[in-house]
Protein backbone atom coordinates (compact mmCIF):
# COMPACT_ATOMS: atom_id res chain seq x y z
CA UNK A 1 0.00 0.00 0.00
CA UNK A 2 1.17 3.47 -0.57
CA UNK A 3 1.81 6.34 1.79
CA UNK A 4 0.49 9.69 2.51
CA UNK A 5 -2.03 11.22 -0.60
CA UNK A 6 -1.83 7.95 -2.47
CA UNK A 7 -2.68 5.29 0.36
CA UNK A 8 -6.26 5.19 -0.42
CA UNK A 9 -5.30 4.26 -4.09
CA UNK A 10 -5.46 0.81 -4.39
CA UNK A 11 -7.80 -2.30 -4.73
CA UNK A 12 -7.14 -4.92 -2.03
CA UNK A 13 -5.22 -7.99 -3.72
CA UNK A 14 -6.68 -6.95 -7.10
CA UNK A 15 -4.22 -4.40 -6.86
CA UNK A 16 -1.41 -7.21 -7.83
CA UNK A 17 -2.91 -7.51 -11.06
CA UNK A 18 -3.20 -3.12 -11.52
CA UNK A 19 0.12 -2.63 -9.57
CA UNK A 20 0.77 1.10 -9.24
CA UNK A 21 3.39 1.48 -12.47
CA UNK A 22 0.80 0.28 -14.33
CA UNK A 23 -2.35 2.70 -12.82
CA UNK A 24 0.75 5.29 -13.46
CA UNK A 25 1.78 4.75 -16.81
CA UNK A 26 -1.29 4.58 -18.44
CA UNK A 27 -2.17 7.72 -16.65
CA UNK A 28 0.96 9.43 -17.99
CA UNK A 29 0.08 7.78 -21.78
CA UNK A 30 -2.99 9.33 -21.52
CA UNK A 31 -1.78 12.81 -20.33
CA UNK A 32 -4.00 12.85 -17.37
CA UNK A 33 -1.71 12.60 -14.29
CA UNK A 34 -2.03 15.61 -12.49
CA UNK A 35 0.15 19.04 -12.81
CA UNK A 36 0.72 19.65 -9.22
CA UNK A 37 0.16 17.07 -6.09
CA UNK A 38 -3.45 17.17 -5.05
CA UNK A 39 -5.14 15.60 -1.92
CA UNK A 40 -6.93 13.46 -4.67
CA UNK A 41 -3.97 12.61 -7.14
CA UNK A 42 -5.19 10.73 -10.37
CA UNK A 43 -4.00 7.39 -8.93
CA UNK A 44 -6.40 7.63 -6.64
CA UNK A 45 -9.13 8.96 -9.22
CA UNK A 46 -8.33 5.51 -11.08
CA UNK A 47 -8.57 3.33 -8.68
CA UNK A 48 -11.50 5.03 -7.10
CA UNK A 49 -13.09 4.26 -10.45
CA UNK A 50 -12.33 0.70 -10.89
CA UNK A 51 -13.80 0.29 -7.29
CA UNK A 52 -16.82 1.95 -8.40
CA UNK A 53 -17.21 -0.87 -11.15
CA UNK A 54 -16.66 -3.43 -8.33
CA UNK A 55 -19.49 -2.06 -6.30
CA UNK A 56 -21.85 -0.73 -8.48
CA UNK A 57 -25.07 -0.37 -5.73
CA UNK A 58 -22.58 1.69 -3.35
CA UNK A 59 -22.43 5.40 -3.49
CA UNK A 60 -19.44 7.39 -3.44
CA UNK A 61 -18.93 7.51 0.33
CA UNK A 62 -19.23 4.01 0.20
CA UNK A 63 -16.89 3.10 -2.56
CA UNK A 64 -14.35 5.74 -0.70
CA UNK A 65 -14.61 3.86 2.56
CA UNK A 66 -13.74 0.43 1.04
CA UNK A 67 -10.77 1.91 -0.46
CA UNK A 68 -9.46 3.66 3.02
CA UNK A 69 -11.10 0.92 5.21
CA UNK A 70 -7.99 0.64 8.16
CA UNK A 71 -6.44 3.83 7.07
CA UNK A 72 -6.78 6.95 9.58
CA UNK A 73 -8.69 9.23 6.10
CA UNK A 74 -11.24 11.43 6.14
CA UNK A 75 -14.14 11.20 3.13
CA UNK A 76 -13.56 14.13 0.53
CA UNK A 77 -17.04 15.44 -0.20
CA UNK A 78 -18.95 14.10 -2.55
CA UNK A 79 -18.07 17.21 -5.09
CA UNK A 80 -14.61 16.30 -4.68
CA UNK A 81 -14.96 12.83 -5.58
CA UNK A 82 -17.22 13.65 -8.49
CA UNK A 83 -14.63 15.87 -10.10
CA UNK A 84 -12.21 13.65 -9.15
CA UNK A 85 -14.04 10.95 -11.65
CA UNK A 86 -14.79 13.23 -13.86
CA UNK A 87 -10.99 14.22 -14.13
CA UNK A 88 -9.77 10.82 -14.67
CA UNK A 89 -11.93 10.26 -17.62
CA UNK A 90 -12.27 7.52 -19.92
CA UNK A 91 -9.22 7.55 -21.87
CA UNK A 92 -7.14 5.89 -18.83
CA UNK A 93 -9.60 3.31 -18.51
CA UNK A 94 -9.68 2.15 -21.85
CA UNK A 95 -5.73 1.80 -22.13
CA UNK A 96 -5.44 0.06 -19.04
CA UNK A 97 -8.15 -3.08 -20.58
CA UNK A 98 -6.08 -2.75 -23.64
CA UNK A 99 -3.08 -3.44 -21.06
CA UNK A 100 -5.15 -6.63 -19.31
CA UNK A 101 -7.01 -7.98 -22.21
CA UNK A 102 -6.18 -11.31 -23.93
CA UNK A 103 -6.21 -14.46 -23.90
CA UNK A 104 -5.14 -16.13 -19.99
CA UNK A 105 -4.48 -19.88 -20.63
CA UNK A 106 -2.04 -21.98 -21.11
CA UNK A 107 -2.67 -24.02 -24.16
CA UNK A 108 -2.44 -27.32 -22.00
CA UNK A 109 -5.34 -26.29 -19.89
CA UNK A 110 -8.06 -28.46 -20.22
CA UNK A 111 -10.98 -26.59 -21.65
CA UNK A 112 -8.93 -24.31 -23.34
CA UNK A 113 -8.12 -25.63 -26.70
CA UNK A 114 -9.88 -27.97 -29.79
CA UNK A 115 -7.03 -29.82 -31.44
CA UNK A 116 -4.57 -27.48 -31.85
CA UNK A 117 -7.27 -24.14 -31.80
CA UNK A 118 -7.34 -22.06 -29.24
CA UNK A 119 -11.61 -21.47 -28.46
CA UNK A 120 -12.64 -18.17 -28.61
CA UNK A 121 -16.58 -16.69 -29.02
CA UNK A 122 -18.44 -13.39 -30.25
CA UNK A 123 -21.16 -12.66 -29.02
CA UNK A 124 -23.16 -9.09 -28.27
CA UNK A 125 -25.11 -7.52 -25.04
CA UNK A 126 -28.08 -5.16 -25.28
CA UNK A 127 -29.18 -5.15 -21.33
CA UNK A 128 -27.40 -2.68 -19.71
CA UNK A 129 -29.37 0.04 -19.19
CA UNK A 130 -28.53 3.85 -19.09
CA UNK A 131 -30.45 6.80 -17.09
CA UNK A 132 -33.05 8.10 -19.94
CA UNK A 133 -31.60 11.42 -19.91
CA UNK A 134 -31.91 13.77 -23.02
CA UNK A 135 -27.80 13.49 -24.03
CA UNK A 136 -27.97 9.31 -23.25
CA UNK A 137 -31.05 9.32 -25.85
CA UNK A 138 -29.19 11.52 -28.09
CA UNK A 139 -26.35 8.81 -28.36
CA UNK A 140 -27.92 5.47 -27.60
CA UNK A 141 -31.34 6.43 -28.77
CA UNK A 142 -34.25 3.27 -28.15
CA UNK A 143 -34.71 0.18 -29.07
CA UNK A 144 -38.50 -0.37 -29.94
CA UNK A 145 -40.67 -2.74 -27.90
CA UNK A 146 -43.95 -3.57 -28.37
CA UNK A 147 -45.85 -0.96 -27.13
CA UNK A 148 -43.99 2.13 -28.79
CA UNK A 149 -40.39 2.20 -27.20
CA UNK A 150 -38.03 0.61 -24.47
CA UNK A 151 -37.83 2.41 -21.13
CA UNK A 152 -34.64 3.26 -20.95
CA UNK A 153 -31.47 3.39 -23.40
CA UNK A 154 -28.90 0.45 -23.62
CA UNK A 155 -25.70 0.23 -24.41
CA UNK A 156 -24.35 -2.42 -27.19
CA UNK A 157 -21.76 -4.35 -25.72
CA UNK A 158 -19.73 -6.72 -27.78
CA UNK A 159 -17.11 -8.75 -26.81
CA UNK A 160 -14.10 -11.20 -27.68
CA UNK A 161 -14.07 -14.04 -24.91
CA UNK A 162 -11.74 -16.89 -24.26
CA UNK A 163 -14.16 -19.74 -23.98
CA UNK A 164 -12.35 -22.43 -21.88
CA UNK A 165 -11.72 -19.23 -18.88
CA UNK A 166 -14.49 -17.18 -19.80
CA UNK A 167 -11.24 -14.25 -20.02
CA UNK A 168 -12.21 -11.29 -21.99
CA UNK A 169 -9.52 -10.67 -25.45
CA UNK A 170 -11.89 -7.33 -26.32
CA UNK A 171 -14.67 -5.40 -26.15
CA UNK A 172 -16.29 -2.49 -27.79
CA UNK A 173 -19.55 -0.49 -27.50
CA UNK A 174 -21.90 2.12 -28.46
CA UNK A 175 -25.10 2.30 -29.79
CA UNK A 176 -27.32 -0.62 -30.61
CA UNK A 177 -28.52 0.85 -34.03
CA UNK A 178 -25.42 0.05 -35.25
CA UNK A 179 -26.12 -3.44 -35.26
CA UNK A 180 -23.82 -6.92 -33.59
CA UNK A 181 -22.14 -7.00 -36.88
CA UNK A 182 -20.68 -3.62 -36.98
CA UNK A 183 -19.41 -4.03 -33.92
CA UNK A 184 -17.59 -7.02 -34.02
CA UNK A 185 -16.07 -6.30 -36.94
CA UNK A 186 -14.09 -3.85 -34.96
CA UNK A 187 -12.11 -6.72 -32.81
CA UNK A 188 -11.57 -8.95 -36.16
CA UNK A 189 -7.96 -7.31 -35.12
CA UNK A 190 -7.92 -9.42 -31.91
CA UNK A 191 -8.09 -12.98 -33.82
CA UNK A 192 -5.40 -14.92 -35.22
CA UNK A 193 -4.07 -18.58 -36.76
CA UNK A 194 -4.27 -19.94 -33.69
CA UNK A 195 -8.10 -19.37 -32.61
CA UNK A 196 -11.17 -20.94 -33.14
CA UNK A 197 -14.29 -18.77 -32.91
CA UNK A 198 -17.79 -20.06 -32.68
CA UNK A 199 -20.64 -17.47 -33.33
CA UNK A 200 -24.48 -17.95 -32.65
CA UNK A 201 -26.43 -17.22 -35.64
CA UNK A 202 -26.89 -13.66 -37.01
CA UNK A 203 -22.73 -13.38 -37.45
CA UNK A 204 -23.15 -15.61 -40.87
CA UNK A 205 -23.54 -12.94 -43.06
CA UNK A 206 -21.31 -13.37 -45.75
CA UNK A 207 -19.03 -10.30 -46.12
CA UNK A 208 -18.41 -10.36 -42.25
CA UNK A 209 -17.31 -14.34 -42.82
CA UNK A 210 -15.11 -13.54 -45.48
CA UNK A 211 -13.51 -10.95 -43.24
CA UNK A 212 -13.03 -13.19 -40.38
CA UNK A 213 -11.50 -15.95 -42.46
CA UNK A 214 -9.23 -12.92 -44.04
CA UNK A 215 -7.68 -13.06 -40.06
CA UNK A 216 -6.51 -16.80 -40.82
CA UNK A 217 -8.94 -17.87 -37.59
CA UNK A 218 -11.25 -20.65 -38.54
CA UNK A 219 -14.95 -20.54 -37.43
CA UNK A 220 -17.99 -22.69 -36.29
CA UNK A 221 -20.93 -20.57 -36.60
CA UNK A 222 -24.63 -21.68 -36.53
CA UNK A 223 -26.68 -20.18 -39.63
CA UNK A 224 -29.88 -18.81 -39.67
CA UNK A 225 -32.66 -21.10 -41.03
CA UNK A 226 -33.55 -18.29 -44.30
CA UNK A 227 -29.75 -19.31 -45.92
CA UNK A 228 -30.05 -22.03 -48.44
CA UNK A 229 -25.87 -22.53 -49.54
CA UNK A 230 -24.67 -24.81 -52.54
CA UNK A 231 -24.25 -28.29 -51.75
CA UNK A 232 -20.66 -28.88 -53.76
CA UNK A 233 -19.88 -32.38 -51.96
CA UNK A 234 -21.15 -34.97 -49.23
CA UNK A 235 -18.55 -35.77 -46.73
CA UNK A 236 -18.66 -39.54 -45.17
CA UNK A 237 -19.82 -37.94 -41.70
CA UNK A 238 -22.58 -36.67 -42.56
CA UNK A 239 -21.39 -32.68 -43.55
CA UNK A 240 -21.47 -31.62 -46.79
CA UNK A 241 -18.80 -29.12 -48.54
CA UNK A 242 -20.60 -25.69 -49.36
CA UNK A 243 -19.65 -21.93 -50.04
CA UNK A 244 -20.39 -18.90 -47.93
CA UNK A 245 -19.44 -15.22 -48.85
CA UNK A 246 -16.60 -16.52 -50.83
CA UNK A 247 -15.14 -18.93 -48.44
CA UNK A 248 -15.33 -22.58 -48.27
CA UNK A 249 -16.99 -24.17 -45.25
CA UNK A 250 -18.09 -27.70 -44.09
CA UNK A 251 -22.21 -27.88 -42.98
CA UNK A 252 -23.28 -30.04 -40.36
CA UNK A 253 -26.93 -30.60 -39.42
CA UNK A 254 -27.62 -31.42 -35.93
CA UNK A 255 -30.41 -32.37 -34.23
CA UNK A 256 -31.12 -31.23 -30.54
CA UNK A 257 -33.36 -32.29 -28.04
CA UNK A 258 -33.95 -30.78 -24.64
CA UNK A 259 -35.53 -32.45 -21.67
CA UNK A 260 -36.67 -30.62 -18.70
CA UNK A 261 -37.03 -31.70 -15.70
CA UNK A 262 -40.94 -32.62 -15.40
CA UNK A 263 -39.97 -34.56 -18.43
CA UNK A 264 -41.39 -32.50 -21.10
CA UNK A 265 -38.95 -32.31 -23.92
CA UNK A 266 -38.61 -30.11 -27.08
CA UNK A 267 -36.29 -30.37 -30.43
CA UNK A 268 -34.88 -27.82 -33.02
CA UNK A 269 -32.41 -28.55 -35.94
CA UNK A 270 -29.39 -26.64 -35.78
CA UNK A 271 -27.06 -26.01 -39.43
CA UNK A 272 -23.14 -25.36 -38.27
CA UNK A 273 -20.73 -23.93 -41.06
CA UNK A 274 -16.77 -24.48 -40.05
CA UNK A 275 -13.78 -23.39 -41.92
CA UNK A 276 -11.88 -26.78 -40.64
CA UNK A 277 -12.68 -29.30 -43.78
CA UNK A 278 -10.87 -31.93 -42.90
CA UNK A 279 -13.82 -34.52 -41.40
CA UNK A 280 -11.65 -36.67 -40.78
CA UNK A 281 -9.30 -34.55 -38.13
CA UNK A 282 -12.47 -32.56 -37.00
CA UNK A 283 -15.48 -35.01 -37.37
CA UNK A 284 -19.17 -33.69 -37.07
CA UNK A 285 -20.17 -35.56 -33.72
CA UNK A 286 -17.20 -33.17 -32.15
CA UNK A 287 -17.90 -29.93 -33.41
CA UNK A 288 -21.62 -30.42 -32.76
CA UNK A 289 -19.95 -30.80 -29.29
CA UNK A 290 -17.77 -27.69 -28.85
CA UNK A 291 -20.81 -25.68 -30.34
CA UNK A 292 -22.24 -25.99 -26.62
CA UNK A 293 -19.05 -23.83 -25.60
CA UNK A 294 -20.57 -21.26 -26.86
CA UNK A 295 -22.45 -20.87 -23.79
CA UNK A 296 -19.54 -19.89 -21.94
CA UNK A 297 -20.07 -16.20 -23.23
CA UNK A 298 -23.24 -16.30 -21.89
CA UNK A 299 -22.12 -16.89 -18.53
CA UNK A 300 -19.44 -14.43 -19.07
CA UNK A 301 -22.44 -11.91 -19.22
CA UNK A 302 -23.91 -12.99 -16.73
CA UNK A 303 -21.14 -12.45 -14.37
CA UNK A 304 -20.96 -8.63 -15.75
CA UNK A 305 -24.27 -7.87 -14.91
CA UNK A 306 -24.41 -9.27 -12.06
CA UNK A 307 -21.58 -8.23 -10.34
CA UNK A 308 -20.40 -5.12 -12.25
CA UNK A 309 -24.00 -4.05 -13.07
CA UNK A 310 -26.54 -3.75 -10.68
CA UNK A 311 -29.51 -5.28 -12.14
CA UNK A 312 -28.20 -4.77 -15.39
CA UNK A 313 -28.13 -0.75 -15.41
CA UNK A 314 -25.53 1.63 -14.15
CA UNK A 315 -27.22 4.61 -12.38
CA UNK A 316 -24.50 6.88 -12.56
CA UNK A 317 -24.29 7.42 -16.14
CA UNK A 318 -26.02 10.06 -16.78
CA UNK A 319 -24.44 11.86 -19.50
CA UNK A 320 -22.46 9.81 -22.68
CA UNK A 321 -19.26 11.05 -21.38
CA UNK A 322 -20.07 9.21 -17.82
CA UNK A 323 -21.70 5.69 -19.84
CA UNK A 324 -18.27 5.42 -22.12
CA UNK A 325 -16.11 5.68 -18.40
CA UNK A 326 -18.52 2.92 -16.97
CA UNK A 327 -18.31 0.59 -20.50
CA UNK A 328 -14.41 0.72 -20.47
CA UNK A 329 -14.94 0.17 -16.80
CA UNK A 330 -16.76 -2.88 -16.66
CA UNK A 331 -14.59 -4.56 -18.69
CA UNK A 332 -11.77 -3.41 -16.93
CA UNK A 333 -13.12 -5.10 -13.13
CA UNK A 334 -14.27 -8.14 -15.18
CA UNK A 335 -10.63 -8.68 -16.19
CA UNK A 336 -9.15 -8.03 -13.21
CA UNK A 337 -11.39 -10.63 -11.51
CA UNK A 338 -10.50 -13.11 -14.67
CA UNK A 339 -7.67 -16.51 -13.83
CA UNK A 340 -4.38 -15.78 -13.98
CA UNK A 341 -2.36 -18.36 -16.13
CA UNK A 342 -1.59 -21.08 -15.16
CA UNK A 343 1.10 -23.46 -16.14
Amino acid sequence: MAAGVFAPGHLGELTQIVPFELADGVLAETGVVQRRLRLLPSRVGLYFVLAMGLFPATGYRGVWAKLTAGLDALCPDLKALRDLRRRIGAAPLKALFELLAGPVAWPRTPGVMFGRYRTVAFDGCRSIKVPDTPRNRAWLGKLNAALGETGYPVIQLMTLVETGTRALIGAVFGSPADGEITWARKLLGLLDETMLVLMDRGFDAGEFLRALAATRAQFLVRLTSTRRPPVLRRFPDGSVLSVIGGVQVRIITASVTVTCHDGTSYGDSYRLATTLLDCRAYPADALIRLYHERWEHEIAYLALRHTCCTAGSCDRTTRPASSRKCGHCWPCTRRCGSPSPTP
